[in-house]
């Protein structure tokens, strides 16, 4: 027997605007008609399916699992902004947050959200340390700070913003963070 708030509750996760799934051991366990739309796919062909499947990258998938056990987490609590891949492989721009139930074990359950940003910010092809020196200049870093998060000199930090800067075609760093934000211009 459900009861009235079981009712309700299960009609705001099937319909809320915002992209949601249930992970269990980085498997989707549940996810809403927003998520399915967001990838691509019908709620029924995702579950059961390991979330890799919508990394651009064996590489991504590891190193944002590696960012998860990590203090950068705090209590279960993480959010990014990241590229993410459909069911038909295109990319996308994608606002993650999501919270694991079981913060000494953060892949054990989680709840997410996904929201697709491609409207916003479309997609331009970078390298993996691109992207990662990407989204660090989008939250404020500077080349030096940058280059000791990824063990990186300062000066191939700034090579990579220079390359970041010619296919954003964006004449200076603000502006780059801007476009890289999805913020007007």
């Amino acid at each position: 027997m459900t009861s009235d708030a079981d009712t309700i509750a299960d009609l705001a996760f099937d319909h809320a605007p915002l992209g949601l799934a249930v992970l269990d051991h980085r498997i989707i366990r549940r996810c809403n008609r927003q998520f399915a739309a967001t990838f691509g796919a019908e709620v029924a062909d995702l579950l059961n399916r390991p979330i890799a499947d919508f990394y651009p990258s064996s590489e991504d998938y590891n190193r944002i699992g590696e960012v998860l056990k990590l203090s950068e987490a705090p209590d279960g609590l993480y959010h990014d902004e990241r590229i993410m891949r459909r069911a038909d492989a295109q990319l996308f721009w994608c606002r993650v947050r999501g919270r694991s139930v079981t913060p000494d074990d953060p892949f054990k359950t989680g709840v997410w959200s996904f929201a697709d940003l491609s409207s916003e910010r479309p997609v331009v092809t970078l390298s993996a340390r691109e992207r990662e020196v990407a989204i660090f200049t989008a939250r404020g870093l500077s080349a030096k700070e940058i280059g000791r998060q990824l063990d990186l000199s300062y000066r191939t930090v700034e090579t990579h913003r220079a390359r970041l800067l010619e296919k954003f075609e964006a004449r200076k760093l603000p502006e780059l963070v801007a476009k890289l934000s999805g913020m007007p211009l």
